[in-house]
């Protein structure tokens, strides 16, 4: 079976503020490990929790709100809210260093949802990651064979 491919087209608002952060190795990492899966160059990563998506690409990793639409020039789409940019990840020294990033603002007010997105999206990567584990394995029943006393 083809896996289904989805284009989608999102809006890149006039960035408000920029500042540094750090993000976690492990976090990074799973981002890295699902876009080398994809076909396409990014992979689309559900949060559910906050009803957003996170978007990754090979120069960052884009979140959009799921409800959220508009339409210019008569093309519809999702503006961006936030964006992570890593800066200059192949530089670390082990796969367990942090990596340096700026956190892109396009609109005012969204540290609160910053904040919330570090946790939300490592928990649906960590979930992501399962699924594919899950689906690359899949359970083929078990056999229980008695062990008995030699002799």
């Amino acid at each position: 079976m083809a896996a289904r491919r989805t284009t989608e087209t999102f809006f890149r608002p006039e960035e408000i503020a920029r500042e540094a952060w750090v993000l976690a190795a492990d976090t990074y990492n799973r981002c890295q490990l699902l876009l080398s899966r994809s076909e396409t160059g990014c992979a689309f990563v559900p949060i559910r929790s906050l009803q957003f998506m996170g978007v990754i690409d090979d120069e960052e990793i884009i979140f959009v709100d799921s409800q959220g639409y508009a339409v210019k020039e008569g093309v519809g789409g999702r503006p961006i809210l936030l964006a992570w940019h890593p800066v200059r990840p192949q530089v670390r020294g082990s796969l367990t260093d942090v990596v340096p990033c700026q956190v892109v603002y396009y609109r005012p007010g969204l540290r609160d949802l910053q904040r919330q997105l570090i946790g939300d999206f490592a928990k649906a990567l960590k979930e992501l990651e399962q699924k594919y584990r899950d689906a690359a394995i899949p359970a083929c029943g078990a056999q229980i064979v008695p062990l008995k006393p030699a002799g």
